[in-house]
């Protein structure tokens, strides 16, 4: 049976705080706001990626949909120039001389035509470009607003750290000289209830629990011997007497 003067239970008291301590940083820690900044960012980032992605695609298909269409007028442009050139020599029958009419005003409906088309398939790969740089700009934003949430919670974390540091320093202290078995069944009982391994008993009360000590516990811990370690019948902390204990 683990026993310990009421000096080094009382210490325990100073590592149970520290404990508590640590478990308030790493809960903050874990729930900064800048953590859900840092990850909404990312999220829009990577929406914005794959908008990115689909846009670009879209402006490359326009962009060879037009490079289609004016090849398709130069075409007909050439066509008509050869035609044009040899209508203006003159030579060729009479009969020649207007097919070569027909057909170049029937080039010229359709050079018309694929022009308009040519225009239309312009605007719209302007349109589709002017997407993708919209699209890159506003990525460009983000990433700079990211990487600042980023840094602005890497500095909240760093603040914690220092200070969780600094606590665990001072818990180091705190168990220094006390008895290994005590720290042994300190640090037990802390895992199995997920945070300090020790209460105070103030007003009959376990300060862990918040449960009342039935009159057996009462007269029991009365009768205890200074040096014996108490547990909580309810959650199995050590309940370390002090003059406010109430007994």
């Amino acid at each position: 049976m683990v026993t310990a003067v009421p000096q080094d239970q009382w210490r325990l008291l100073d590592v149970a705080e520290h404990d508590t301590r640590l478990a308030q940083l790493a809960h903050r820690a874990r729930t900064l706001p800048e953590h859900a900044e840092v990850e909404r960012l990312a999220k829009r980032l990577a929406q914005l990626g794959d908008d990115l992605v689909a846009a670009r695609a879209r402006s490359s298909d326009l962009a060879r949909e037009l490079a289609k269409a004016e090849a398709d007028v130069d075409l007909v442009r050439q066509r008509s120039a050869r035609n044009q050139s040899r209508l203006d020599s003159g030579q060729g029958t009479s009969k020649d001389l207007q097919a070569l009419q027909h057909e170049i005003e029937s080039l010229a409906q359709r050079q018309s035509v694929l022009e308009d088309a040519q225009l239309e398939v312009m605007e719209r790969a302007e349109s589709a470009q002017a997407v993708v740089t919209a699209l890159e700009a506003e990525r460009e934003r983000d990433r700079a607003e990211h990487a600042q949430a980023v840094a602005r919670r890497d500095a909240a974390a760093a603040t914690i750290d220092d200070e969780a540091t600094a606590v665990r320093r001072a818990r180091a202290d705190a168990v220094a000289g006390l008895a290994a078995d005590l720290i042994a069944l300190y640090d037990k009982i802390g895992a199995g209830v997920g945070g300090p391994g020790a209460a105070r008993m103030r007003a009959r009360r376990c300060d862990g629990c918040r449960i009342e000590l039935n009159p057996s516990e009462v007269g029991r811990f009365r009768a205890a011997a200074e040096d014996a370690v108490l547990r909580c019948d309810e959650c199995g902390r050590i309940l370390v007497r002090t003059p406010d204990s109430g007994l």
